[in-house]
């Protein structure tokens, strides 16, 4: 009798460990946040469309076409990645680009961050940050040797930050911005770039941050409630989305009042599906719920440092999954700290948690990347 075996592609014969254990980490945390987005969205959105699925619906949709994205995007070889790195970031910018110097561009909240078109928005600067890493991973690994020379540094690895940060803060989306400069500062740690280079650019991007702050009244009072020891004096302005984030905590206790007997989704929480997502999570699941969470995102954590550890003799890859660590869990940890009043308010979302399509589709797509690094590794025995 005969046996005929197929083979995919050149697809490896055995699939390495971290392969398997980040995409599981991966499905964890997008399911964790689509059942929690349904949850903290059903009554928004009813009030809004008469419809307590519309935006889970949406969600769904963006995991639904993420998933496999990220599984065809782990078959791509890093060559052809770091090929097509230059290309990628100059589309970003481009669509960053049609955000804030045309009509195609969208507001909310006092940030204009969005493309709409035909009743979809898109939010390029979430694409725009996978880009950058793509980019900057091509640039630290072409030349390493050179990256001790300041006027080599500031002219290849420093304009494609400044310009990228730069745009998205001419939509006054500063918590983006900043995202953006610590993912940076994560990939240039990872190249090996000096560290007084490093101290200089985060110097410069604080002083920025500062200058920025500055002209603006809304973000100064958030900074100003945040510093005030005495307490959160503007109980209806600055104050209300943090005090009702700690109270939606604080009410969870240790098991949660249930999934989907949230009180503070009843118009109390402002975005409570996105960037509070996490005090949802408290207050129904309770500290058991969020810590599971938070272990989630530590998984995933040691998983891409061990990576990252295995990749020594690729530094393109190195500095890919390092961006990509601090883009997810670093964000995360940025995310969870304001909701604890660790931080102020910065309107950053929680990756893989938080409703948004734009910044689902953009992490699978850069985990996609990672995965590939992984699918070409093997675990040591």
């Amino acid at each position: 009798m005969r046996i005929t075996r197929l083979r995919l592609g050149n697809a490896p014969a055995r699939t390495s460990a971290l392969y398997g254990q980040i995409l599981g980490l991966m499905i964890l945390l997008l399911l964790f946040g689509l059942i929690m987005v349904l949850s903290a969205s059903s009554i928004d959105s009813y009030n809004s469309s008469s419809d307590f699925f519309r935006v889970f619906i949406r969600q769904g949709a963006a995991a639904i076409l993420g998933v496999p994205v990220m599984i065809l995007l782990a078959r791509v070889s890093t060559e052809t990645v770091r090929k097509w790195a230059g290309r990628i970031l100059a589309v970003g910018l481009a669509a960053q680009g049609l955000v804030v110097f045309t009509s195609l561009g969208a507001s909310s909240g006092g940030n204009t961050n969005w493309i709409s078109l035909g009743g979809i928005s898109v939010q390029p600067s979430e694409f725009l940050k996978g880009a950058l890493v793509l980019w900057l991973a091509k640039v630290l690994s072409d030349d390493p040797e050179r990256l001790i020379d300041l006027r080599y540094f500031a002219g290849r690895a420093l304009p494609p930050v400044a310009l990228s940060a730069g745009l998205v803060m001419l939509g006054h989306d500063l918590g983006t911005a900043m995202m953006m400069v610590i993912i940076a500062v994560g990939c240039f740690f990872a190249g090996r770039v000096p560290l007084r280079f490093i101290g200089l650019l985060a110097a410069a991007a604080a002083l920025v941050a500062a200058v920025f702050v500055a002209g603006s009244s809304n973000r100064l009072s958030r900074i100003s409630s945040w510093l005030d020891s005495s307490g959160c004096s503007d109980y209806m302005g600055s104050c209300w989305q943090t005090t009702h984030g700690t109270w939606a905590l604080a009410s969870g206790g240790l098991f949660g009042v249930g999934l989907g007997n949230s009180k503070s989704k009843w118009a109390w929480l402002p975005a409570a599906e996105n960037d509070f997502i996490f005090a949802i999570i408290g207050e129904e699941l309770g500290m058991v719920g969020a810590m599971v969470l938070i272990v989630l995102f530590v998984l995933l954590a040691i998983a891409l440092v061990r990576l990252f550890n295995q990749v020594r003799d690729d530094p393109f890859a190195q500095i890919v999954v390092a961006g990509a660590l601090v883009w997810i869990v670093g964000q995360a940890m940025v995310n969870i700290a304001v909701v604890l009043g660790l931080l102020p308010v910065l309107g950053v979302p929680l990756p893989l948690i938080s409703n948004g399509g734009s910044s689902l589709l953009a992490t699978t797509a850069i985990m996609g990347v990672v995965l590939g690094i992984a699918r070409r590794e093997r675990t040591p025995s």
